[in-house]
């Protein structure tokens, strides 16, 4: 049986609570932006159409499109928008594909 005094767990106990609370930083916006870039859009695209798409879709939706996110492994390089939204597509779900879609045209302006 292993004991730890009470001096230890004292001391080992902000630790640990610094390290969960790190883990509840990620926001859903960064969880997005970085499904985006790992299914093969630039960083900046990411970024930008995760601003936009965070609020508008739902915890459920926005997990759909983190399945994309295998992509990339199928296609070396960056994968295009046109590419990207034809994928989206394919999942047939209206709002995903219009957020999605209207998020990129916004970006590609921006």
């Amino acid at each position: 049986m292993i004991t730890i005094s009470s001096r230890a767990f004292a001391l080992a106990l902000p630790a640990a609570a610094l390290l969960l609370s790190s883990c509840a930083t990620v926001s859903p916006e960064s969880k997005v932006r970085a499904g985006l870039i790992e299914a093969g859009l630039s960083p900046r695209m990411a970024g930008c159409m995760a601003e936009r798409m965070v609020d508008r879709l739902s915890l459920g939706q926005l997990r759909r499109l983190q399945s994309l996110a295998s992509l990339r492994k199928s296609h070396m390089g960056e994968m295009t928008v046109d590419r990207f939204l034809y994928k989206v597509r394919a999942l047939e779900d209206t709002e995903i594909f219009m957020v999605t879609s209207k998020a990129a045209i916004l970006c590609a302006i921006d």
